[in-house]
């Protein structure tokens, strides 16, 4: 709508006219006696023939008391050519996905509303390099011009611009004289809605603070599009699900590109790796790769490998990812949403800063914190809000690794040691209490090292079955590590052992090799420092598990060596009899089987002795019956391997009684596969294959994925010996996937098995 011209239909001031006469009740007649004019000039003045006079619009806007809303709109001169868009980024790169979806939404039908777009970030996530790209990708659809204004929601100083100050700017903007722009908000929103009706206008609303800030900035009716950034997703606005985007961070092809786009391809191209791995630093957030990138360009002198090595250091990331201008530095973007936070939420941003874990819980934040899970929920769920946190779903939230490195400073600078100390405490000693309980869901059966009474009151986390428990750790799994190293860091050093050691219920069932064996030797640090060499034996003895599941034979039988010596020089004869029992394991898997048989017969010998002499401990007892059961089931496949075929038939007899007995379903499970193994050498193969399929449904049962593949793999000797070489393909194939997906060494083997093997019989 550029000039008001006569004889169109309408014109603002007759629309607004005409409503707020009708609002009041007044006819044209009524009205124009109030104002002393005729009844046939108002009417031309509302239909648009006739333009109001100053006088007119004066007298009309003290007797509907419109607050100078009609004085404003006779004294517009129109609209002049709107063009407030600020430049695109011009090195934006990727987006389509999100372009699309948005371009679509501010097209095709929205009778009687806006077209309107929001997108909702985090910090340095691109929403206002998205948006303004998209305005001007859709500019022309609305000839009448755009109007852009920066709300700064998240501002330094906690101001926002305030709604009735970017009305007068509109208003002014859209050539209404100053002197007759009302004073209150309601009166200015009023007459800026009755300037862009009729209109073909663009808005652009750039980090809102919250709904309420933008709820006057909207106009009334279709024909405009609006465009709305925040860092919160706002309620209230009048749109679909599809018109509504959360913007997360650059894929790192994206991140790649917009770093080429700065530094210039050649330097790209020179170290690739390089430029990858400072994609990866900034945590391909558009507004740190920028200014990643810029350092990397003002210094040519500079190897793109100096500043992903200087980013490397995490305590000093923020502090290098700083511009002159302090205004985009990453840390004054990030403290914009902060200084916006509660008390109680700010320090719950804080105290998560401490967690070096990926993720952590709703529990796990409450004790950090010491509240009520209900309260941790509601200030988690307020970070989320505001994008400092992101939502996992389940009970479960993660902060961005620069989100998390700037909670740490704040936390540092804000937090009393005496208070970061113990908030580490608490969350250390819950994942302690918890992984015990949750391992010991798992196997009741076995033994965990003695817990001292937990100094705090935690929320407790209970399991009700098997899978529940399961599901919890599978869940925790990557803090498995970061939860012993932090608690070195804050020399908790008993926890940092006990911690791997009482999930190995979990990890040895699912054979997470890598982070078992680094939680371990974490644990064995704990141990050492804290001089607790029952703890540094016990820690020594499963590390050399994980070596041995990948075949790191020698690093297996060095620390099982240490292990062996300490728990005879401090007399622990439980512990004697496992470290034997492992040893037995890498004897058998270096087919050095009279060896093992020896170190097996010796355990057993042991278990003997501690029966004898602890029968009145029920929970030892049930252990060290575990402990025989799985002696007896390896003792019996060595046997089998040196042609004792009875005397392994016996073992293993013995070891599956013990398992059904104390109803330990991952022995059973182990001894079943040895068994069919043993009558397969037996020529029994209807019992070898029974079996096999009682192990395969017991394992799956449990969800021994590990065990599951062992038993495919021995299934398919099985078939092949039978003549059925298609079936004994198709169940190398099944433990060949299982078998990659764990990264296990035996894949490899499984590899060669379907090379060399033909598809028939034959």
């Amino acid at each position: 709508m550029p000039q008001v011209k006569l004889g169109e239909d309408s014109s603002p001031f007759g629309r607004e006219l005409r409503r707020l006469r009708t609002r009041r009740g007044l006819s044209l007649q009524k009205l124009a006696e109030q104002v002393n004019y005729t009844r046939g000039y108002i009417g031309k003045v509302e239909t648009g023939d006739k333009p109001p006079t100053t006088e007119l619009a004066r007298r009309c806007d003290q007797v509907l008391e419109a607050g100078g809303q009609l004085i404003a709109l006779a004294t517009s001169e129109g609209l002049p050519r709107l063009a407030q868009l600020p430049a695109a980024a011009a090195t934006f790169v990727g987006r389509e996905h999100q372009l699309s979806q948005l371009d679509l939404a501010l097209s095709g039908d929205m009778p009687g509303a806006p077209w309107t777009v929001a997108i909702d970030g985090p910090p340095g996530v691109g929403k206002t390099a998205l948006a303004l790209r998209l305005a001007h990708q859709v500019k022309d659809r609305f000839p009448d011009g755009q109007l852009y204004v920066d709300l700064h929601g998240y501002s330094p100083d906690g101001q926002p611009s305030r709604p009735d100050v970017v009305l007068e700017e509109f208003l002014v903007a859209l050539g209404t004289n100053a002197a007759a722009i009302p004073a209150s908000t309601s009166q200015r929103a009023a007459l800026y809605r009755s300037l862009l009706d009729g209109c073909r206008i663009l808005l652009v609303l750039d980090n809102a603070r919250d709904s309420r800030q933008i709820e006057h900035l909207l106009p009334g009716s279709a024909g405009c599009g609006v465009i709305v950034t925040s860092r919160m997703r706002l309620g209230g606005l009048p749109i679909r699900q599809d018109q509504r985007i959360t913007l997360g961070p650059l894929s790192e092809n994206e991140s790649i590109l917009l770093l080429r786009t700065v530094i210039g391809n050649s330097r790209a191209d020179e170290e690739p790796e390089a430029t990858a791995g400072l994609a990866r630093r900034c945590g391909h957030l558009p507004l740190a790769l920028r200014i990643a990138a810029e350092r990397v360009a003002t210094h040519p002198h500079h190897s793109v490998d100096e500043l992903a090595d200087e980013l490397g250091a995490e305590e000093e990331r923020l502090d290098v990812l700083s511009a002159e201008d302090d205004s985009i530095a990453v840390r004054t973007v990030f403290s914009w949403s902060y200084r916006d936070l509660s008390g109680e939420a700010a320090r719950m941003f804080r105290l998560i800063g401490l967690h070096k874990g990926p993720h952590l819980s709703v529990h796990a934040a409450a004790a950090m914190a010491d509240v009520p899970v209900a309260h941790a929920r509601r200030l988690l769920d307020r970070l989320v809000g505001v994008h400092l946190v992101q939502g996992l779903g389940g009970g479960r939230y993660r902060c961005h690794d620069l989100l998390r490195v700037y909670a740490a400073e704040r936390a540092n600078e804000e937090e009393p040691l005496e208070a970061r100390n113990l908030a580490v405490q608490r969350v250390l000693h819950w994942y302690l209490q918890t992984s015990f309980e949750a391992n010991h869901v798992l196997s009741p059966q076995r033994f965990d090292p003695p817990l001292e009474p937990c100094p705090f009151s935690l929320p407790t986390l209970t399991f009700s079955s098997y899978d529940e428990a399961l599901a919890w750790c599978e869940a925790e799994m990557p803090n498995l590590i970061a939860v012993p190293r932090l608690a070195l860091e804050y020399g908790e050093d008993a926890i940092a052992w006990k911690l791997p050691v009482g999930s190995f219920n979990f990890v040895f069932l699912r054979k997470r090799w890598s982070p078992w064996i680094s939680a371990h030797e974490l644990g064995i640090a704990g141990a050492r420092r804290l001089g607790d060499r029952f703890g540094e034996a016990w820690t020594l003895n499963n590390v050399a598990h994980g070596f041995r599941e990948l075949r790191r034979f020698k690093d297996a039988k060095e620390h099982l060596a240490q292990a062996l010596e300490i728990r005879k020089q401090i007399n622990d004869q439980v512990g004697l009899a496992w470290t034997l029992t492992a040893i037995g394991f890498v004897d058998c898997d270096q087919n050095e089987f009279s060896a093992a048989a020896d170190s097996l017969f010796e355990a057993l010998r042991i278990r003997a002795e501690v029966e004898h002499e602890h029968a009145d401990n029920a929970p030892l007892m049930t252990a060290n019956k575990q402990g025989q059961g799985i002696a007896r089931a390896s003792l019996g496949n060595a046997l089998r391997e040196l042609g004792r075929l009875d005397e392994a038939l016996d073992e293993l007899n013995q070891a599956l009684d013990i398992f059904r007995d104390i109803a330990d379903k991952h022995g059973e499970g182990y001894t079943l596969v040895k068994l069919g193994d043993l009558y397969a050498r037996l020529r029994k193969p209807d019992e070898a294959l029974a079996n096999f399929e009682l192990a395969l449904a017991t394992r799956r049962e449990i969800g021994d994925r590990w065990g599951e593949a062992e038993t495919l793999h021995s299934r398919g000797r099985l078939l092949l010996d039978t003549g059925e070489a298609e079936a004994a393909r198709e169940s190398w194939h099944d433990a060949l996937a299982i078998f990659t997906d764990l990264d296990d060494p035996r894949a490899e083997d499984v590899r060669e098995l379907l090379a060399s093997t033909p598809r028939t019989a034959g």
